[in-house]
């Protein structure tokens, strides 16, 4: 084992995974054939604009188009305009994106192309309200899924029903262009058709399954929303709608790759790693308390991994909020993880979110080890309260443990690597 500091380690796993999942090393893999036509490049997601360059450098033939990305999250282009729009919360910057969007296919023929550049975060930015629904409606079903603790897909699923772009409403309006949709999954099963809510491809998922979330996770809805989901007019466009028979889809990174990329890197340094699974869900402090139960095994017992061992995991945690404190899904979990290990030796911990952005703030996530919680009471922030008011970053940036790497361009879900000593 190459001796080598905890957190320098950490986050050169972080890169490891990041790096594998970079759109200038995957999408040249994945190019479709230059048409007699035109070729429109459209896109969505925290890592679009970045795939957007990516692809200006690898295309050989003649490009226009236009992707929308967060706000800090853009990237210099040439013939590939770049709209940013707010995340996780919609705003009339993406509701003009989306209008854009939609136009830019209208008129396509047999002989066109449309490559479809689509990354975790699009659902946010692709705000494009159904016919009597407002941008306001739009944000307060992006609000109340946010603060209800259910999983991205059953999220998704919702969304989809109160959009006139998403759950391929947008490839529908491409036919009869050929579409080749280039996917960056942040959903854990990777399923192409939840990323972004699925603009240009459609998945089985219905109204019926969308009530039945609404109704399951308590979400308190506007009137108006609640009368359209219900309404026949909410139905997307079925998997087997022949406007989508020429359509391919092709997923260019995904959080398994990262994590395999992320141990390789571990076993570069002499430490052996295992992979828990790539799409774990489930609230997000839960999932921190089981973390920390398998790092105490290993740590005191060396048992279910021999020491030194790095363990990973992948996928989307959801935090139900109950409080108006500051955090995200990555530093909550942590700071579950950090209680659960505390007085703990030799256990050190990064949780991040791979396209830089944990929640509303700056940091990509959090790093933690067994004095988290005592450097945290030495700093005069108690850990359990911080828990218990979603209050995660608050403490973290009292002990000088946030992670800031800026944002990364890309957008594979969660990491979280525990490093056993």
């Amino acid at each position: 084992m190459t001796e080598i500091d905890p957190k320098t380690f950490l986050a050169a796993i972080f890169n490891a995974a990041v790096a594998a999942a970079d759109p200038q090393r995957t999408i040249r893999d994945h190019l479709p054939a230059i048409p007699k036509g035109r070729t429109i490049v459209i896109g969505a997601g925290k890592g679009s604009a970045q795939m957007a360059a990516a692809f200006e450098k690898v295309w050989d033939g003649p490009i226009e188009g236009l992707v929308v990305t967060r706000y800090g999250y853009g990237a210099a282009c040439q013939r590939i305009e770049i709209i940013e729009a707010a995340h996780p919360v919609p705003d009339a910057a993406g509701l003009e994106a989306s209008r854009r969007l939609l136009e830019k296919v209208q008129g396509l023929t047999a002989d066109d192309l449309v490559v479809a550049l689509i990354s975790g975060g699009g659902s946010a930015l692709l705000p494009a309200p159904a016919e009597g629904l407002a941008l306001a409606d739009e944000i307060a079903v992006n609000e109340a899924l946010l603060a209800s603790g259910a999983p991205i897909a059953a999220m998704n699923t919702i969304r989809k029903h109160v959009s006139t772009i998403k759950g391929g409403r947008l490839a529908a309006a491409s036919y009869p262009a050929k579409l080749v949709s280039l996917v960056v999954s942040d959903i854990p099963g990777d399923n192409p058709a939840l990323v972004a809510s699925g603009p240009t491809v459609p998945d089985s998922g219905n109204r019926q399954e969308a009530l039945a979330s609404i109704a399951a996770y308590g979400m308190k809805l506007p009137a108006s929303v609640m009368a359209h989901i219900n309404s026949p007019a909410a139905d997307a466009p079925r998997v087997d709608d022949p406007r989508f028979s020429r359509n391919e889809v092709h997923l260019i990174a995904s959080a398994g790759v990262s994590l395999e990329a992320a141990a390789a890197e571990a076993r570069r340094h002499g430490i052996e790693a295992v992979i828990l699974s790539d799409s774990i869900e489930g609230e997000a402090r839960e999932v921190g308390g089981v973390h920390a139960a398998i790092a105490r095994e290993v740590a005191t017992r060396n048992r279910p991994f021999p020491k030194p061992v790095l363990i990973l995991s992948g996928g989307e945690t959801t935090v139900t909020v109950r409080a108006k404190g500051k955090g995200g899904r990555n530093t909550e979990f942590l700071l579950a993880f950090a209680i659960g290990i505390s007085g703990i030796g030799g256990v050190h911990a990064l949780a991040a979110d791979t396209d830089g952005i944990d929640g509303s703030e700056d940091n990509a996530g959090a790093f933690a080890d067994g004095s988290t919680v005592s450097r945290m009471r030495a700093a005069g922030v108690d850990a359990k309260a911080m828990l218990a008011g979603n209050n995660a970053w608050t403490a973290f940036k009292a002990v000088g443990d946030l992670f800031v790497p800026g944002p990364t361009g890309t957008n594979v879900n969660d990491l979280r690597a525990i490093l056993i000593s």
